[in-house]
């Protein structure tokens, strides 16, 4: 029998008839309560800062702000950038195992590197001209980094001096150091000192840089330190003429801490600065020079790990240079479980590469590392607002470990662990 819904036959008793909802006229204070205008700033950079949710939201405000070879020198990677993309591809692989009704009101966020207190498992790592995208450079990455209770590491390619970024950030920032071992082994030991005499507590020796990658799109960019007036460049100054009056009139960009070269022909300088030829015997006379932790930036393979706790590493940094120097190189995250499982307990085991969010910390934590290092976030922010850009980064990596832990049901990171995740 057809239904009486479908047949319109009269309405069950039951049912009361429908009313008509009354009409008002609001009252002004009601309106009032209702209009919700976001504050807008004099300055710029805070309302791009306040509009970013995300480090991809902070990426694309970098993009807008500088030009086009000063972004893809930071934004881009090796060769096809195949191991920029697998990287990435691996933490979009990464499933979490939460758990629920745990009682956790509260999460900690916070850990200890080397010894050392820091707010989240997070290191600013080391990134070559800081000054290309933004005129304060490592100052307001160093003040940034104080401020958030992090570690900073000043990379020997830097922009300020080891001594100027030591002055920055007060005495309780924790200032890492890195090195690369050079042609030259008395300016290595000579680096290695001043960074000891400037109070860095970290040495990370970066090993995966015999030569350069051949990135093309600096290439084909014409990437150059300062860059060169062109027709290109000439009508880039009309589309971005703070970042260039900015550029022109502060001083000028060079090498802060290795002796003056070419810095306009980068990799031609440091191919003939960087020495192919170091070993682990290299590594092991850095370790004899330095008294305090020594972390081993760039290993990629369990062996490796192995011959840098020989040579007398403290922890190492399993990465890829973030794509950026041998393409198809092994994947961070693929090859962290291993290294920890065997090794865990004897180094404290870093890692970089493709870290973009705050899940991709737990996931990494959880795997088995200690902590991440960043560098093209940090930048992206240094280039979309300065100083306050790269707090902002801090700040979102900080709220989503924050937010992860909660959903996944977890007290603090010191909780993480193979349980939480796995790669699908």
């Amino acid at each position: 029998m057809t239904a009486p819904e479908a047949t319109g036959a009269t309405r069950p008793a039951s049912v009361p008839p429908r009313r008509r909802t009354a009409r008002r006229i609001p009252r002004p204070s009601e309106i009032r309560q209702l209009v919700q205008l976001d504050p807008i700033s004099p300055r710029p950079a805070t309302n791009r800062l306040r509009r970013a949710l995300t480090v991809e939201d902070l990426r694309e405000a970098a993009r807008r702000r500088v030009p086009r070879s000063v972004f893809e020198f930071v934004d881009g990677g090796a060769e096809d950038e195949l191991t920029m993309r697998r990287t990435r591809e691996a933490f979009e692989r990464v499933e979490f195992r939460p758990t629920v009704l745990n009682g956790a009101s509260e999460v900690d966020i916070t850990t200890s590197l080397f010894g050392r207190p820091s707010a989240l498992p997070l290191v600013l790592g080391p990134t070559g001209f800081c000054r290309l995208s933004h005129h304060e450079g490592e100052r307001a990455v160093a003040r940034a980094a104080a401020l958030g209770g992090i570690p900073f590491a000043l990379t020997t390619m830097g922009t300020v001096s080891i001594e100027d970024v030591a002055a920055v950030g007060g005495p309780d920032a924790d200032r890492w150091f890195q090195l690369y071992i050079m042609r030259d082994r008395g300016l290595t030991a000579e680096l290695v000192q001043r960074a000891k005499t400037a109070g860095y507590s970290v040495l990370v020796v970066t090993v995966d840089t015999p030569v350069t990658g051949q990135r093309r799109k600096d290439v084909r960019n014409g990437f150059s330190v300062p860059p060169k007036l062109t027709p290109r460049t000439l009508l880039d100054i009309s589309r971005r003429p703070e970042w260039w009056i900015n550029l022109l009139t502060t001083e000028p960009l060079v090498f802060a801490t290795v002796p003056a070269g070419e810095p306009e022909a980068h990799a031609r300088f440091i191919d003939g600065v960087f020495d192919p030829s170091a070993t682990f015997a290299d590594l092991a006379q850095v370790r004899a020079a330095w008294d305090g932790p020594l972390v081993v930036k760039g290993i990629q393979t369990v062996e490796d790990a192995y011959r840098a706790l020989d040579a007398g590493a403290d922890g190492v940094v399993l990465s890829s240079h973030g794509g950026r120097q041998l393409d198809r190189s092994p994947v961070a995250l693929e090859v962290l479980p291993r290294v920890a499982d065997e090794l865990g307990d004897r180094l404290e085991i870093l890692l970089d590469s493709g870290v973009r969010t705050g899940a991709d910390i737990a996931a990494a934590v959880a795997l088995g590392a200690k902590a991440c290092l960043v560098g093209r976030p940090y930048l992206y922010g240094l280039m979309a607002g300065g100083e306050a850009g790269v707090r902002k980064v801090i700040d979102i990596y900080a709220a989503e470990l924050r937010r992860s832990l909660h959903l996944l049901g977890l007290p603090s990171v010191a909780a993480l662990g193979p349980g939480a995740v796995r790669l699908r």
